[in-house]
């Protein structure tokens, strides 16, 4: 398996990994399909912010991505700059291969070269695949949110998810 930056050729798998759940799950709070286009505009916002898009690749074909962004506005907010909030989502047929795995090692390698703190994520309080996952690769749960979210006319609690990364080198706080 290969771990690679996604380019605009990979977009279509991309898109059709995050709708492939879409609308049997609660692990995305939406019903609307993500379409290429918007896929398209997200990957160019993460280049243009130096926020890694990663994809994995096995026998040829995209069976993974993952990707960081800021948590929070640190526009509004610079003091959340060392917090990225991170995404990852694998293909159903490749559950259990190390897919996962291996994108959020890359992915937390990425935010530790970048000088990244902290790493969270929000993870639907149904998902115990994901919450157990994210346990194994050493995130705690510093938050339970009950029934703040709603889909399919049901109320969702939201589990946040927390590491701590140490920088490869002292950051410093981005020019305001």
């Amino acid at each position: 398996m290969l771990i690679r930056d996604a380019d605009d050729a990979d977009v279509p798998a991309i898109t059709t990994i995050i709708n492939a759940l879409l609308h049997t799950t609660t692990y995305e709070w939406t019903e609307q399909v993500h379409t290429e286009q918007e896929r398209t505009a997200w990957l160019a916002a993460h280049r243009a912010a130096a926020h890694p898009v990663l994809v994995a690749v096995a026998d040829g074909e995209v069976v993974g991505w993952a990707a960081y962004g800021d948590f929070r506005d640190t526009a509004r907010w610079p003091g959340y700059w060392p917090v990225v909030e991170h995404s990852v989502h694998v293909r159903a047929d490749q559950w259990g291969r190390n897919v996962g795995r291996e994108l959020m090692e890359a992915l937390i390698g990425r935010a530790r070269a970048a000088g990244k703190r902290a790493m969270v994520g929000g993870i639907d309080g149904e998902n115990a695949r994901s919450i157990r996952f994210h346990e194994r690769l050493g995130f705690v749960e510093v938050a339970r949110m009950p029934g703040i979210g709603e889909k399919f006319g049901r109320r969702l609690d939201l589990v946040l998810v927390q590491r701590a990364i140490e920088p490869d080198a002292a950051p410093e706080a981005p020019e305001a």
